[in-house]
């Protein structure tokens, strides 16, 4: 499956259009991280376990998003963007889509 953030694929050509595809996960906050998270910040620097929360909502909403498309029969998406929203306090969802398509 090619993935691209751009409108089409260079080199490629678009044959077929099937339309918008998504994948979502919503995460909650783990206490543990929210310890260390709250010590990081007295010193400062990178928030690893909220880093590897994000690295791994990211992954799994981008798989769904590749399974819609392969059922509609795609090989490509393009044009893909990410979104994060607020669901609940300490919860939040990852949300990423594209535009389904086939290409030559």
């Amino acid at each position: 499956m090619l993935l691209t953030n751009i409108e089409e694929i260079p080199g490629k050509t678009i044959v077929e259009h099937y339309g918008l595809v998504t994948g979502s996960t919503v995460r909650a906050k783990h206490v543990g991280r929210d310890i260390m998270a709250s010590l990081k910040n007295l010193v400062g620097g990178e928030l690893k376990g909220y880093t590897e929360l994000l690295e791994d909502s990211r992954k799994q909403a981008r798989e769904r998003m590749i399974a819609q498309a392969r059922e509609l029969g795609a090989n490509a998406v393009v044009n893909i963007r990410f979104d994060t929203s607020s669901v609940a306090q300490g919860a939040s969802e990852l949300y990423v889509y594209g535009t389904a398509v086939r290409v030559e």
